[in-house]
């Protein structure tokens, strides 16, 4: 895969139930203040289509279907287990990597389930969210370094 840039933005697909939620939100906060990180959001939590169990399906296909990596807040698959797992599955069968956020806060463990779907699990934190992302949906490894300074005395 080539590098992100404005004209070849990674392709991101948050998982929903057809509504926004402050985890949901949050993603997107992470990653906007990261400079130069471009995205383009496959998820429409707002659009909720008209008719039955298999429309919603197809619909959810269709918006998987466009990234190249789906992200799960892992806090929202306790509140719409059936939707988040065929989300999940849906991923796996595109071949789509899934990254999972562990639940805001740390107050809550990560269900096994979600475990042995998720190629990578992170905690909220913005550059370990964003290298993630490039390393599941690019494979570009960040070389990045914490540079600690001290005093000799």
């Amino acid at each position: 895969m080539s590098s992100i840039s404005q004209q070849n933005p990674i392709r991101m697909y948050v998982c929903h139930v057809w509504a926004e939620d402050d985890d949901y939100h949050r993603i997107f906060e992470y990653i906007e203040s990261t400079p130069n990180f471009f995205y383009r959001n496959t998820s429409t939590p707002d659009q909720r289509p008209q008719g039955d169990r298999e429309v919603l399906r197809e619909n959810l296909r269709r918006q998987i279907g466009d990234a190249e990596i789906v992200i799960l807040p892992a806090a929202l698959y306790r509140r719409n287990v059936d939707w988040v797992e065929f989300q999940l599955h849906c991923a796996k069968a595109f071949d789509k990597p899934v990254l999972v956020l562990e639940p805001f806060g740390g107050t809550d463990t990560i269900a096994p389930a979600l475990q042995e779907l998720a190629d990578d699990i992170v905690p909220w934190d913005q550059r370990a969210l964003v290298d993630a992302i490039k390393r599941q949906a690019r494979h570009e490894e960040t070389t990045r370094f914490d540079v600690i300074e001290f005093k000799l005395d």
